[in-house]
């Protein structure tokens, strides 16, 4: 069975914002919400690198560990999903979550802000597939027909893939490689502590 992934390629990434774009027009996200950002690191300085930031569907996600109602669940294809039937909107998960995924859909008093929404990998929710009722919940559900989320789909530089994990995978590695060793992998000299001449 496929593990759906995303992985942005920080040297490929211009900030342009056309995922965080075109996941708002395609789920009909709230104003105030953005299921998918981008955060830049370095803005303006040498070595300024754009990362496009969502829910990662993480393997053993903290954001199901803390909810107090079991409200997140993971399908299939290793989607982290949850309902909004179930959630009580007590922010276990906003606060769990490394990457922020899980927002509130207002800005408020505790109790008026609502449930909890995140990033679906535009899989829709617990509802029927391509239901009236799952897109007004959670948006679009391309997995159902087949497609891979919008926003890796509208990224015009090709730094955001998402799909299958051993496909991105193979995808990423023929890219660093043909950048040459250590030459193109942000990160490199942080993690490694040595600069590598090409």
């Amino acid at each position: 069975m496929a593990r759906m992934k995303f992985l942005c390629d920080a040297d490929r990434c211009i900030e342009c914002n056309a995922c965080v774009t075109a996941c708002k027009n395609e789920h009909d996200v709230p104003w105030g919400i953005n299921r998918r950002r981008v955060v830049t690191i370095n803005d303006g300085k040498p070595g300024e690198r754009s990362v496009s930031m969502a829910c990662m569907h993480c393997t053993d996600a903290p954001c199901a560990a803390v909810c107090p109602v079991s409200c997140f669940y993971t399908t299939d294809d290793a989607v982290v999903l949850h309902s909004k039937e179930l959630c009580i909107g007590c922010g276990y998960c906003f606060y769990a979550c490394p990457f922020g995924a899980p927002q509130y859909p207002r800005v408020g008093n505790f109790g008026t802000r609502g449930k909890m929404d995140k990033c679906t990998y535009c899989s829709g929710g617990p509802l029927a597939d391509n239901s009236v009722e799952e897109y007004a919940a959670y948006g679009a559900n391309r997995l159902a027909q087949g497609k891979l989320p919008l926003c890796a789909e509208m990224c015009s530089t090709k730094a955001l893939l998402a799909g299958d994990s051993a496909m991105i995978a193979t995808i990423y590695k023929e890219r660093v490689l043909k950048r040459g060793y250590g030459s193109g992998a942000w990160g490199w000299q942080t993690a490694y502590k040595e600069t590598v001449a090409v």
